[in-house]
């Protein structure tokens, strides 16, 4: 499995359903920060080869996960549900 129901941790699997509700769409860079800390959630440390330059989406979303690069899971998905929640303050 590789969703958030795979982890079990509740809290992070509401997390994940809530914010696809925000009552604004997020930041560039909040979204990067919540792709990362869900991909190190779900499959901790990233270990996939790094897009090539044309790739702007791609590059920077591989950057911010391997930003979070020896981030434990548990840790990721507090910070994956403090993000949120401070998003929908």
């Amino acid at each position: 499995m590789s969703d958030a129901a795979s982890t079990g941790n509740t809290a992070f699997v509401n997390a994940s359903e809530e914010v696809k509700t925000l009552a604004t769409k997020p930041s560039t860079d909040s979204l990067l920060e919540l792709y990362a800390l869900f991909k190190q959630s779900i499959f901790g440390d990233n270990t996939t080869t790094k897009p090539g330059m044309f790739d702007i989406s791609g590059k920077a979303k591989w950057e911010a996960w391997n930003g979070k690069k020896g981030m434990t899971k548990e840790a990721a998905q507090a910070a994956y549900i403090a993000l949120v929640e401070s998003l929908k303050a």
